[in-house]
């Protein structure tokens, strides 16, 4: 029975190794005897420049990096505790629920602030704003809306120019895509309104920003609701035809967020690199800015709306989770 089982782990083990990731990469220590696994739903090219500074500080650790979606880090961590020694995602309500089921390593004595901890098990290190992301061109002679209202009034304008031209996540697969909704439809009933017109508009869906971000560039959308703003951010400096905007009438913010797994089989080397990303937030490396500290954020508390708190779980239960996708439904997809 004992031999029959770690067959299964293995099995299990070498399926999770052999499937396609949106990328993965090596980080050598110079003098590697530890490797540690994370697995992210960060952009490499994003994370790079934190774990390079990391591993030049602490050449005894290798690490293995992995990206893919939010939902699949949380589905993965699920289905095979020990796989990664690190988890870091944007989507805080599926971290905050991995950590409340006791997926999350307790780490002692790390100074953080309270608003950006849970329970010394889950940390946050960046506040990222939700943002709205234009193709200049598309407005060109005409106003750039700054907050949703005036987008609506916008679209409804112009629809011959936005039909078929509006991109947002499709919060069936994207668990940041669902965490944004589910916090703009209980800040204002905005939201809606906004959801009804670009589905009257035949709106796109996207699994990540990255894609937007891609397509709005291209110009073949003309507007992306709810794009991190880091990733617009990063895009927007070589491409001059993007403009980042966001809303003014309420504030959307997410917290990236990172834990050890209680399952790692290196839970010392992961231990050091979180206290690494918490330090960070308050005292970024010369030259590492690829992702904005939490104090860079109109320091940090006052600009992060979503709150790392039990209420964030609230639209994960099955009941309200189906209810809200369908209402989303009814407003995105107007068949």
């Amino acid at each position: 029975m004992r031999y029959l089982i770690a067959l299964i782990l293995c099995c299990l083990a070498q399926g999770v190794w052999a499937q396609d990731w949106e990328d993965q990469r090596l980080f050598p220590g110079a003098s590697a005897t530890t490797s540690l696994r994370i697995i992210s739903s960060t952009d490499t090219d994003l994370f790079a420049p934190l774990i390079e500074t990391f591993v030049s500080g602490n050449p005894d650790v290798s690490i293995e990096y992995f990206v893919t979606g939010t939902a699949d880090i949380d589905r993965r961590f699920r289905e095979i505790p020990d796989a990664f020694d690190i988890a870091i995602s944007s989507a805080m309500d599926l971290q905050l629920k991995l950590t409340n089921d006791g997926y999350a390593l307790a780490l002692d004595n790390v100074p953080h602030p309270d608003w950006a901890e849970w329970r010394q098990s889950l940390f946050a290190f960046t506040a990222e704003p939700a943002a709205i992301v234009i193709n200049r061109a598309a407005f060109a002679g005409v106003p750039i809306p700054q907050s949703r209202q005036e987008l609506i009034e916008a679209l409804r304008a112009r629809p011959e120019v936005f039909r078929g031209r509006i991109g947002t996540y499709d919060v069936r697969r994207s668990g940041l895509g669902y965490l944004f909704a589910t916090q703009d439809a209980r800040a204002s009933e905005t939201f809606w309104r906004l959801m009804e017109v670009m589905g009257g508009l035949d709106a796109r869906l996207y699994c990540c920003s990255g894609d937007m971000i891609d397509d709005l560039t291209l110009g073949k959308i003309a507007v992306a609701y709810n794009v991190l703003g880091s990733y617009a951010e990063a895009r927007a400096e070589s491409q001059n035809v993007l403009e980042i905007v966001l809303p003014s009438d309420f504030p959307t913010t997410m917290m990236r967020t990172a834990f050890v797994s209680k399952a790692s089989r290196q839970p010392a080397a992961a231990e050091r690199f979180i206290r690494y990303l918490v330090s960070y937030q308050s005292n970024p490396a010369d030259g590492v800015r690829s992702l904005p500290s939490l104090q860079e954020s109109e320091a940090g508390s006052k600009r992060a709306a979503i709150a790392l708190e039990p209420a964030l779980m609230t639209f994960l239960d099955t009941l309200k989770r189906n209810k809200f996708l369908t209402e989303w439904e009814d407003a995105l997809i107007q068949d």
